[in-house]
């Protein structure tokens, strides 16, 4: 049995640097779905977490040659595809068309149903779901790309100081605030449990 090789992000992204478009489509195939689901948490409609994350990798098709091996890949697109985000967010709030009915139970299309529970249990689970969704969207901005970053996509600290450019204590600090901030939004759901 032959041990299978792994490119690293950062072979791939050299590859596409010298002309290989197969290295890019790998890039592509690795980092999809993990950015939709950091991109969706952030503006919580999937067709525009698809627009985001298909923005991102245009950007990085269109600057493959301004990455520099000095950070991880992962850092690099990761930080375009927040700051995109994050610009979508701003729009919004200008144009004031934002709107926390908007997260209701049909945006819930990523975990496949439970087959071992019971229906109560999986409309509990995608109501609570939907209310950590509206929690994460009530943080403010910085609370809310910590969260994202370091619980559900389980980056390390390092990682998350580098995407943000923070010290790492900052990153430490802002993980147990924002920790808190969730669990008082949502206490409601501990009390009716």
């Amino acid at each position: 049995m032959q041990k299978q090789i792994t490119v690293t992000d950062e072979e791939l992204i050299a590859r596409f640097q010298a002309g290989t478009e197969v290295a890019y489509i790998e890039l592509v195939n690795r980092y999809k779905d993990r950015l939709l689901n950091f991109v969706y948490r952030f503006v919580g409609d999937r067709d525009e977490a698809e627009d985001i994350v298909q923005d991102t990798f245009l950007k990085v098709y269109k600057n493959r040659h301004a990455y520099r091996e000095v950070a991880k890949f992962s850092t690099w697109i990761y930080t375009i595809a927040g700051n995109l985000a994050r610009s979508e967010l701003r729009k919004r709030r200008r144009h004031k068309t934002f709107s926390m009915s908007q997260i209701g139970l049909e945006d819930k299309e990523y975990d496949p149903p439970d087959t071992d529970a019971g229906p109560e249990s999986h409309v509990s689970g995608q109501y609570e779901e939907a209310e950590i969704q509206r929690a994460i969207r009530q943080l403010p901005d910085q609370f809310r790309t910590i969260i994202i970053l370091r619980d559900i996509q389980e980056l390390s600290y390092e990682e998350i100081s580098k995407i943000l450019d923070i010290p790492m204590g900052t990153v430490k600090s802002r993980v147990n605030r924002a920790r808190l901030k969730m669990q008082d939004l949502l206490k409601h759901l501990k009390e009716n449990g």
